[in-house]
């Protein structure tokens, strides 16, 4: 199986393409968008050199799967999924902040708290927690929606008000979305044995109405800890067992890279590919609770036709 990390489609009604970290989206008309999950993987806000085979299907079908779980919630873009590695939905106005859900303080926001930082996006955190430990009730760390090349930067609620990101009736939408969209994942994941630690929801406006976007509960996009093992773990001081791209961060920065000028990316080896491959099949399957195929043996171009004919004849 080949990665597939460049496409470049000429659908029916194409309108524009817009060739994002990992999603390559082309607009259909007025109102309508395929959304091409590539195998591209990103980490510090840059592309790395080597695709991972199967990333970009697993992405899409986990997302798919959470979009179709959680319509009750709050209304979202997905129309179809044609392809293993598309979906087809709403063009909608995507708001330029992300909402991150925290469950508890680990990552960036751990790292944060270890050098000093008692207060994140506005939120004041206690003294003397410990990583991985549980916040007593959820909380929402914005971020602005960078560009392609960019950094996402730490953002307040009162910030993007003031500066009018978002109207504040809609922003409270979107608060209370992202809190309900992050307890049903949690309810979820409990039933796979797995913790959602942490999440990002991308929302949007279609026809006056806030609508969910891109992606739900994906290893891209979340964080999950293995519950079996949790607390004793916690209570030691030991490193969680854990389902997520952080352990691609973790490789980078074992290798001195963080996204910084004059950094470069560590070698993808053959066996590093794999290693991240197969991750992606783990969190898959536990979050799923079904076995990844892993038998398919297409070459690219094979994937790409298959790709084509299928958003083809979803779009008649």
């Amino acid at each position: 199986m080949k990665a597939i990390t460049k496409t470049s489609f000429t659908f029916p009604g194409q309108t524009k393409v817009y060739n994002g970290k990992v999603r390559d989206v082309y607009f259909l008309g007025n109102d309508r968008l395929a959304m091409v999950v590539t195998d591209r993987i990103s980490a510090f806000d840059v592309i790395l050199p080597k695709g991972i085979p199967f990333k970009g299907q697993i992405l899409n079908q986990i997302a798919s799967k959470f979009l179709d779980e959680t319509r009750d919630i709050c209304p979202n873009w997905k129309l179809s999924s044609p392809d293993p590695m598309v979906t087809v939905g709403l063009a909608c106005k995507g708001y330029p902040v992300e909402m991150i859900v925290r469950g508890y303080l680990c990552g960036s926001a751990w790292r944060a708290y270890k050098s000093g930082v008692r207060e994140i996006c506005g939120v004041k955190l206690p003294d003397g927690m410990r990583e991985n430990e549980r916040f007593p009730k959820p909380i929402i760390t914005p971020t602005t929606k960078a560009e392609i090349g960019d950094h996402d930067e730490d953002i307040s609620r009162e910030e993007i008000l003031a500066k009018g990101l978002v109207p504040a009736r809609e922003y409270e939408l979107l608060e209370k979305y992202a809190l309900a969209l992050f307890q049903r994942g949690t309810e979820i994941a409990a039933k796979r044995g797995l913790i959602l630690v942490d999440t990002k929801y991308e929302f949007g406006s279609y026809n006056g109405e806030v609508y969910l976007m891109d992606e739900v509960h994906t290893p891209d996009s979340s964080r999950y800890f293995y519950s079996e093992g949790y607390e004793e773990k916690f209570a030691k001081g030991e490193p969680q067992r854990q389902l997520s791209k952080e352990f691609v961060r973790e490789w980078l920065m074992d290798n001195g890279f963080q996204g910084k000028e004059g950094q470069q990316v560590p070698p993808m080896t053959d066996e590093v590919v794999e290693g991240i491959t197969a991750r992606y099949c783990e969190l898959y399957e536990s979050i799923v609770g079904e076995k990844f195929d892993r038998t398919a043996s297409l070459d690219e171009a094979q994937i790409l036709s298959r790709i084509d004919n299928n958003v083809r004849k979803n779009l008649l």
